[in-house]
């Protein structure tokens, strides 16, 4: 099964149009990677659906880099027991 970092790098690809080799663990999902509001809502959506979680929306919109957003899914899903 594929990390959660190469999951949220495929979610990330797929709804941004964006080469899964050119999003790193820095980037910034609005500057660097051109997401605008509707797209960071759809993101959190198919996070949730790509990993079975709920997440906090206010919390996740916050998370800005992929990096952070890996982190974050990370914690969801042991908080929620999900093994990934």
């Amino acid at each position: 099964m594929a990390s959660v970092e190469e999951r949220v790098k495929e979610v990330t690809a797929r709804v941004l149009k964006v080469d899964t080799s050119k999003i790193g663990r820095g980037d910034q999902f609005g500057a660097d990677l051109g997401a605008e509001s509707v797209q960071s809502v759809e993101l959190v959506a198919m996070f949730e659906e790509e990993f079975g979680i709920e997440m906090n929306e206010d919390e996740a919109l916050s998370v800005d880099t992929v990096g952070s957003a890996i982190d974050y899914i990370s914690k969801v899903c042991q908080e929620q027991g999900v093994q990934v």
